[in-house]
């Protein structure tokens, strides 16, 4: 029996409930992985709430990290004792243990705790995707990344100062600010209290970014297009104050004929090779010290609704984990 945390209906932290579940062995193409440590993220909020819908009842969680117990027929990439994590669907991830497909379920290096991949699995591997596979960025370049402080923007913050990307963050408050200044963020602006959009203009000479990294949506969708120097990047990967409602995409052309893309973790590491590659160039980066994970909440399985109103109420820096 594995404990896990389920919802049989959308709604807000009080739909999360802790059930017990029978395991049995993995089949073709599965493994069996006792859990040590799950992480949060906002795609558990949606999913939890139904923006982004589950045919229910279904487990909640997207990443974890933990030991293999049992490996199915044609698995080759990990045997029964190998440490492992991942950030995979389908979501299950909060539990004891589960079993799961091997596809996206990654070796984990011995230099890198349970807790620390746990962590970093989803929000390391966005990073990577967002720097080096939606579109070019380079040395020199600027980003606008909002929401600095928190799991995927501290990442994104330190794998920029690592790459010589400048780095603009945004964030709620002079602390949140202080910290994605000390994580590698180049500017923060505090949004509550200045005119972030008018500060990136001044900050760029006016000329722009050329690519924002919005996981906010709806409240700085307009104001990251218009940050955009001619010709660059709108990344929307992400919809922590609600979905962006319909737009007219002749703004696009308007603005200075800008391109925009709602990427997708999991499209990117669809492919076992891929998803490899992309979780061996983050070991890379925490393991050379370039990138640290940094977790700021911990909070036991039994009390994952809490954990849910902390990250839903943007009072998390960091990352968050559920501890088993």
């Amino acid at each position: 029996m594995a404990q896990t945390v389920i919802i049989e209906e959308a709604g807000g932290p009080e739909a999360m409930q802790v059930v017990d579940r029978d395991l049995g062995a993995p089949g073709p193409g599965e493994v069996r992985i006792a859990h040590k440590a799950c992480g949060l993220n906002f795609i558990d909020v949606y999913q939890r709430t139904g923006l982004y819908p589950l045919e229910l009842p279904h487990a909640l969680g997207m990443e974890a990290a933990g030991i293999i117990e049992a490996v199915g027929e044609g698995v080759t990439h990990l045997k029964p004792g190998d440490r492992a994590a991942y950030a995979a669907t389908p979501p299950g991830a909060y539990a004891q243990a589960r079993i799961m497909p091997a596809t996206q379920v990654c070796a984990l290096p011995e230099g890198i705790s349970f807790e620390h991949a746990a962590a970093m699995m989803l929000k390391g591997m966005t990073v990577e995707y967002l720097f080096h596979r939606t579109t070019p960025t380079a040395r020199g370049d600027t980003v606008l990344f909002h929401a600095a402080a928190g799991g995927v923007g501290l990442i994104a913050c330190q794998w920029a100062r690592s790459e010589a990307i400048t780095l603009i963050g945004t964030a709620g408050t002079d602390e949140k600010c202080a910290l994605a200044l000390a994580h590698g963020a180049t500017h923060c602006i505090n949004y509550r209290t200045e005119d972030w959009g008018t500060q990136v203009q001044e900050l760029t000479g006016g000329k722009g970014v050329d690519v924002v990294m919005d996981a906010v949506g709806a409240d700085t969708f307009d104001g990251s297009l218009d940050s955009l120097k001619p010709l660059g990047m709108m990344i929307s990967f992400g919809n922590a104050s609600g979905p962006v409602p319909p737009f007219n995409l002749a703004v696009l052309a308007q603005k200075g004929s800008l391109k925009i893309t709602r990427p997708t973790l999991f499209a990117h590491m669809a492919d076992r090779d891929a998803c490899q590659d992309m979780a061996d160039h983050l070991f890379e980066k925490v393991l050379s010290g370039a990138v640290e994970i940094r977790i700021d909440q911990r909070f036991p399985l039994a009390e994952v609704r809490a954990a849910h109103a902390a990250l839903e109420a943007r009072k998390t820096t960091g990352s968050t984990i559920l501890e088993i």
